[in-house]
């Protein structure tokens, strides 16, 4: 099926960094459209798509149209979902639906604004689902649409416009829609029978919480549908600390700031007239469970039972219960048989198992030609194990253990140092260390186990580099130091990047067949 503005061939056309796209199909044919719709922009626009909704506005008449008021209902809530499950499947495209001029039903209902809405990404093109007759790129029509773009939203200078005329489907490959009709988008606590014209009510301050790593289109679900009911304020917790040891692979959670700072800028621009309280959710209520001034909670299928607990928190706090609204959950059309069938963080941060996040540490002091990756962890955490794995793909593996036997073997470099700080009754009679004897009397006495690495750590990193020197005399590329003490003797300039095994990343990375490592130097 070929999705192309017509009169203009893709081609040669320009593709835009931020793009504003204008929706004016009546909503109960919008939503079977919207996946050409999409396709169609998606190749016009390859980094932050805007999506103003305004239903039944015609940019042929005299009159230079204008922003008006979308009442929100269940129609619009449930084509929210429909928007970003669409969006799914063009995962180079941030997409924002815009919602000052969506209104829930409200006795405070805050005007219109009347200054340009500043946006973080200015549109570098506008373009609209709009069709003239003749199915032509009309120029009045674009005007009509540029000066209705720029009444509404600051745009670059320059800006450009295109009517999209995607293929609907009428020839022999029909569209389908983006999947089966979804489910209702909010399920209020208590059921009613909803129309899709029926008023979503609108409230002065609510709350929303997550996790949000790596924001994607399930949260902007989420945070849309709270935006709308929210009139005032919009309290979200950002889940922090402890309620962050259960998530798969905390290791690669986006730091708390990080995610504020993403979360932040995606909240101002799709509602700025709503004053928003970004807030670290450190147990399960949060501010939901005490804020008397909060009237509702949004929460997904899967965080329903925690707001019922809520709830039942508040009541016995007398406290006034909040309405709860759930919203579904998003479909993930693309996943893998090891991850989950949902739009979901932890699936992303497994999808970044074995990329490399920062580049590892340059080492001008190690043999030119040789990455040297270190393995650490607690015994019987797999590092011998990873590191045979790696060698039989041709790495070169240096055992600490192995350079400590020889240290302290009879004529070694660490023997004569060992012996005259702990004498001659840590010998058998052969003259070999007893390491049973030895490890009695360092280990449970710090003074004595540092005087022993004192003398150990530094002739083992000698022998680990003279090892490195081997490796390179035997064309090896690539040396894994497989160290339990890697960090605490403080070896890690011996290597370009280290791995500590027993975490939960490493654990999940070898379950997914990486042979690469993740960061450089993690966990910090």
């Amino acid at each position: 099926m070929e999705l192309k503005p017509r009169g203009f061939s893709l081609g040669t056309m320009a593709v835009f960094r931020s793009g504003l796209l204008v929706l004016t199909t009546p909503l109960a044919s919008l939503a079977p459209r919207l996946a050409p719709i999409l396709t169609s922009a998606a190749r016009l626009v390859n980094r932050t798509l805007y999506v103003h909704l305004q239903p039944g506005m015609s940019l042929e008449g005299p009159a230079q149209p204008q922003s008006s008021p979308v009442q929100a209902t269940s129609e619009v809530l449930d084509f929210i979902t429909h928007l970003y499950a669409g969006a799914d499947l063009h995962r180079h495209l941030d997409i924002r639906m815009l919602l000052t001029n969506i209104q829930a039903k409200s006795a405070f209902l805050p005007p219109l604004p009347t200054s340009v809405q500043n946006l973080a990404h200015p549109p570098e093109v506008v373009l609209t689902d709009f069709q003239t007759l003749d199915g032509s790129q009309y120029n009045p029509v674009k005007q009509q649409l540029e000066r209705y773009a720029t009444s509404c939203y600051s745009c670059c200078p320059h800006l450009s416009s295109v009517l999209l005329y995607p293929d609907y489907g009428t020839g022999e490959q029909p569209v389908e829609p983006l999947d089966a009709p979804l489910p209702s988008t909010i399920r209020p606590a208590s059921p009613v029978a909803r129309s899709p014209k029926q008023p979503v009510r609108g409230y002065h301050r609510g709350a929303v919480g997550g996790t949000f790593d790596r924001l994607h289109n399930a949260h902007k679900v989420l945070l849309s549908v709270a935006c709308v009911l929210a009139q005032e304020q919009l309290v979200v917790g950002v889940a922090d600390k402890d309620l962050l040891k259960s998530k798969l692979l905390p290791e690669l959670l986006q730091p708390y700031t990080e995610r504020v700072e993403h979360l932040s800028e995606f909240l101002v621009d799709i509602k700025p007239s709503l004053a928003f309280d970004i807030i670290p959710l450190l147990d399960p209520y949060g501010p939901a469970g005490s804020d008397p001034s909060l009237e509702f909670l949004v929460v997904s299928e899967e965080t329903y039972r925690g707001g019922m607990a809520v709830n039942r928190f508040r009541l016995e706090n007398s406290l006034e219960e909040l309405a709860l609204y759930q919203i579904q959950l998003l479909k993930d059309e693309n996943h893998k048989e090891n991850e989950e069938d949902k739009v979901s963080s932890s699936t992303f941060r497994q999808r970044i198992l074995g990329n490399l996040l920062r580049p590892p540490n340059k080492r001008p002091e190690l043999p030119s030609g040789l990455y040297v990756l270190g393995l650490t962890g607690i015994s019987g955490s797999g590092k011998s194990s990873v590191a045979q794995r790696l060698k039989g793909l041709g790495a070169f593996v240096i055992d600490s253990d192995h350079l400590g036997h020889r240290a302290y073997a009879p004529g070694g470099p660490a023997y004569q140092p060992v012996v005259e700080a702990f004498g001659t009754d840590i010998l058998h009679k052969d003259g070999i260390i007893n390491r049973k004897i030895l490890g009695s009397r360092v280990f449970g006495n710090k003074k004595q186990l540092k005087i022993l690495t004192d003398i150990m750590w530094p002739v083992i990193a000698k022998l680990a580099r003279e090892e490195l020197d081997l490796a390179v005399a035997k064309g090896k590329n690539v040396c894994v130091i497989d160290a339990a003490m890697l960090l605490e003797a403080g070896w890690q300039n011996m290597v370009h990047e280290w791995a500590e095994l027993g975490s939960s990343l490493t654990n999940a990375c070898l379950c997914s067949g990486c042979t690469t490592h993740c960061r450089e130097g993690w966990p910090q």
